[in-house]
């Protein structure tokens, strides 16, 4: 798998590193951030969690002696692997007791007609990680979506070579039924959004039941903190009669944004200015095969306010 391609708008995506200036461990730094920050959004799923496992990777960088260190990037990369897997496993923890599905929290992200960086970056994706343990998640977004070496990741994970690759190797086998089989084009997958949210906000449930895969799932995340679905809701018919039920009870001022969340077509919702709600779509086969709400107060805070 080649690496994602940058994107013109400022996010976690696993940008090439910069230049490195020796004998300034903050530039070094600095020209590896969007790469550490791109991993541990990967890796967490939430872009404060995210954010401190860059900071922490930065103040070991400052701890470090530097001089015994050949390959900045190198050392960078497994600091920032080994402290998110640390974090991981305490937050696998916490969501075990969250309330209802725990869904990555949406960024707004405009991206190019990339495969890879959509697969990478997609709710969707996202979503079937959270099969991985800490340490086959590590393993294969190190290998597949940043194009590590298996060297080097057996220096990031504090493992043997062979046991990396059984790492990847089982990590592919999880993932492989959670993989796309086709993915529309960008002008194809925006207007079945588009028919997705109109259907809903008429009620029209033919529309509705022909938009959607038959076994479709949809995902409401509201961490106890905002009505959500308590369970994934599974079948064409059952989105058709939640998202219809819903749709009739939201206040009557919201107002419906067209966006783009982790690369995938969807809404943002506004009250009062202030995003209230998100739904990215996943479209597989010109059909919609999942759906994930962001209900979740504290999982909206970093979105843009509505123009």
């Amino acid at each position: 798998m080649s690496r994602p391609a940058s994107t013109a708008m400022s996010h976690p995506d696993p940008t090439p590193p910069g230049m490195i200036a020796p004998d300034n461990p903050v530039a070094t730094f600095e020209a590896e951030r969007p790469r550490l920050r791109a991993l541990a959004y990967r890796m967490l799923g939430t872009l404060g969690d995210a954010e401190d496992a860059v900071q922490d990777t930065y103040l070991r960088w400052h701890r470090t002696d530097r001089a015994a260190v050949r390959t900045p990037q190198a050392w960078l990369v497994s600091a920032c692997t080994r402290i998110c897997i640390d974090r991981l496993r305490r937050a696998r923890t916490e969501r075990a007791a969250y309330v209802g599905p725990w869904l990555p929290e949406p960024m707004v992200v405009e991206t190019p007609d990339s495969p890879t960086l959509d697969d990478t970056l997609s709710l969707a994706f996202l979503v079937v990680l959270e099969r991985l343990s800490p340490a086959e998640r590590a393993a294969w977004l190190l290998h597949e979506a940043f194009e590590v070496d298996y060297p080097e990741i057996a220096r990031a994970l504090d493992k043997s070579e062979p046991a990396c690759r059984q790492l990847v190797s089982r990590a592919r086998r999880h993932l492989k039924a959670g993989r796309p089989r086709f993915a529309p084009d960008r002008a194809t997958a925006d207007g079945l959004a588009a028919r997705f949210a109109g259907a809903a906000a008429s009620g029209d449930r033919v529309a509705l039941m022909a938009l959607l895969a038959p076994e479709a799932e949809l995902w409401s995340d509201g961490g106890g903190k905002a009505v959500a679905a308590l369970n994934i809701i599974r079948g064409a018919d059952r989105i058709t009669r939640f998202m219809i039920g819903v749709t009739r009870k939201q206040p009557a001022a919201m107002r419906r944004v067209p966006a783009r969340l982790n690369g995938m077509p969807g809404l943002i919702a506004y009250l009062n200015g202030a995003p209230y709600l998100t739904l990215a779509l996943d479209i597989v086969d010109e059909h919609i095969a999942g759906g994930y709400i962001m209900r979740n107060p504290d999982k909206l805070r970093h979105l843009p306010p509505s123009a």
